[in-house]
């Protein structure tokens, strides 16, 4: 007996940072204004394999690893072996061809790395090394002796803190920075770590009220060394980044020496930003009396990611640049942003030239920009001095993960992880240059990403390299096929003032050339038959689409002249093995456009 099966379902369609709403999108690229991004070739890592691929999508290079990749300086691939962004204690260096030219373990009892790393250059060795973030096990008995409040002792035997630690390219480790040796705490006085939380903005509270030291207390996620400052900055999920002293705490030739001095007052944080509530310099977020208001306090960031310098010239060098998630910001409706920001600013926007206290320096009031966006107003450091966030909050959200970059022509370039979502905006009126989905995803490879959980197509980070770079001075850069295999088929500024949003029915704002009707019958049970019309001789692709997003048949992918056309399907896949009845998509792509229809099936 058949079914009968009603579905409805809205398909939206965009480009402009609208990837994140929609229930069904073609991946790749979606959108590129080849007049204003900064040329290059973006590396990523998904599904344990690292891609090089040029603007169309089409793959210049791929390797065999893929956590967190990025290029040397020397013009290496490096990257975490683990497979997993937030946990490894391998790392391994590869070059243009894949083959292990460095390796590094960490084998020590107690130590966890996680998340990020670096190679560097380190003057006063006078050589390269390799720095990374690892969580260091504490005990109960530390927790105790340090100042931690007993009536939390539970989570004390697991606590942990996260170190940084410095290896040369021999795996000998000669600098260590922990953040249990930088804590304040003013709940005990017989105890070293005693002091006044509000006065001492360069240690951390080991008491916050509601979050106790426990197991990943931390959880930093990025770090970044300034070779000109000799510094390194490091930032926490829960709201703050701290800068510390890395070539004031490191003695060459003396590895004991080095982690004394970072143990050391030396070592205390010399700026952070984020959340001055955490060292009693600002209001935390709260919620009005009536439940239905909220707002950020002082807090800046939340859940944030890829925290760095910008490199010396690029528009904005010496500043930092930080991925804002925006998590636990308590904004009535949540989404995320990129922050640039000046740490030498006091409150009359004066460069002082060393780092400012942000709480000094003061905040402008940001009014929401429209009444629909439902946000309150709120308290923006004057030390940011560049933001972006999607004007529809709804567009631009990634609870975890995420990079950014300054390119050299003043564009920033974002990776969104949650969605795979990889996106070029200009610096003035942050309009969207390229746009790019990620086909990857934990069912395979997709040419259609469909409503998802988040990280369902995950990109940690994403890079932009020029030519240039020495890792592809004098290779082979040759265009191969895209992950999909798909022919590059996406919009141009023309298209912009052209297309709009897609509905059920097929067609934009303006109806393409070519033309595709409803099935006929629908529902069937043996054979349905399509319609076509092509008024400019065009390459034409029919593919169907089971609501999962993937790719079951491809009906059509030739060129067609001007005419009228008509082809069938009978319910099988590319196998010719008959599908179970059910939803089907199919997907008419001409000219840079496409037209979707649903269709069932019922066998």
């Amino acid at each position: 007996m058949k079914k009968n099966i009603l579905f409805t379902f809205i398909l939206f369609f965009s480009f402009s940072l609208m990837a994140q709403e929609c229930f069904m999108i073609p991946t790749e690229t979606r959108y590129w204004d080849n007049s204003k991004t900064y040329n290059g070739y973006t590396l990523f890592g998904s599904g344990g394999k690292t891609y090089l691929i040029d603007f169309e999508g089409h793959i210049i290079r791929s390797w065999n690893i893929g956590t967190n990749p990025r290029f040397t300086e020397g013009g290496n691939i490096y990257d975490a072996a683990g497979g997993d962004p937030s946990h490894s204690n391998t790392w391994k260096e590869l070059d243009w061809n894949g083959n292990t030219v460095w390796t590094y373990t960490e084998s020590r009892s107690g130590y966890w790395p996680h998340h990020d790393f670096e190679k560097i250059y380190n003057p006063k060795l006078g050589d390269s090394t390799f720095i990374y973030i690892a969580n260091k096990d504490l005990t109960l008995q530390k927790c105790l002796d340090a100042g931690c409040n007993p009536t939390n002792s539970a989570g004390y035997a697991t606590a942990q803190m996260d170190v940084i630690v410095e290896v040369d390219m021999k795996g000998n480790i000669i600098w260590e920075w922990s953040f249990f040796d930088h804590v304040v705490q003013d709940l005990d006085a017989s105890k070293s770590t005693y002091g006044i939380i509000k006065n001492t903005p360069g240690r951390i509270n080991i008491n916050l009220a509601g979050n106790p030291v426990q197991k990943d207390w931390l959880h930093c996620n990025s770090l970044d060394y300034n070779q000109q400052l000799d510094m390194i900055v490091i930032n926490s999920v829960q709201g703050e980044f701290y800068v510390i002293d890395h070539g004031n705490t490191f003695v060459v030739g003396s590895p004991d020496s080095s982690k004394a001095r970072a143990a050391s007052s030396k070592g205390d944080f010399l700026y952070r930003f984020g959340d001055p509530a955490r060292y009693n310099q600002g209001n935390p977020p709260s919620i009005t009396s009536n439940w239905t208001k909220s707002t950020t306090g002082h807090k800046q960031i939340g859940g944030a990611h890829n925290i760095q310098w910008i490199k010396p010239g690029l528009p904005g060098a010496g500043n930092f640049l930080i991925f804002n998630n925006a998590e636990n910001l308590f904004e009535l409706t949540p989404q995320s942003y990129i922050f640039e920001i000046n740490p030498f600013l006091d409150s009359t926007g004066t460069n002082k030239g060393t780092f400012v206290n942000p709480p000094s320096a003061g905040y402008n009031i940001l009014n929401p920009a429209n009444m629909n966006l439902m946000k309150e107003k709120k308290n923006i450091s004057k030390q940011v001095v560049w933001m972006y966030s999607s004007k529809n909050n709804v567009n631009f959200y990634s609870t975890i993960g995420g990079s950014v970059q300054r390119l050299p022509n003043g564009n920033t370039f974002v990776c969104s992880m949650n969605d795979g979502h990889l996106f070029e905006v200009a610096p003035t009126d942050t309009s969207v240059v390229w746009e790019y989905i990620n086909p990857i995803t934990r069912d395979g490879i997709k040419k259609i990403k469909v409503s998802n959980y988040p990280t369902y197509n995950a990109v940690f980070r994403a890079y932009r390299y020029p030519s240039s770079h020495p890792a592809l001075v004098g290779k082979d850069l040759t265009p191969q096929a895209t992950i999909t295999t798909v022919t590059p088929n996406y919009y141009t500024p023309a298209d912009l003032i052209k297309t709009g949003v897609i509905n059920p029915k097929g067609g934009g704002d303006t109806p393409p050339e070519n033309l595709i009707n409803q099935n006929y019958p629908n529902p069937f049970d043996n054979i349905t038959t399509i319609d076509f019309e092509i008024k400019d001789p065009a390459l034409i692709s029919i593919n169907i689409f089971n609501v999962s997003g993937m790719e079951v048949k491809t009906l059509l992918n030739e060129k067609r002249n001007t005419g009228k056309y008509s082809i069938n399907w009978d319910g099988t896949d590319n196998t010719g093995t008959k599908l179970s009845s059910g939803m089907y998509y199919y997907i008419f792509t001409s000219n840079n456009k496409y037209q979707y229809k649903k269709m069932i099936y019922n066998r």
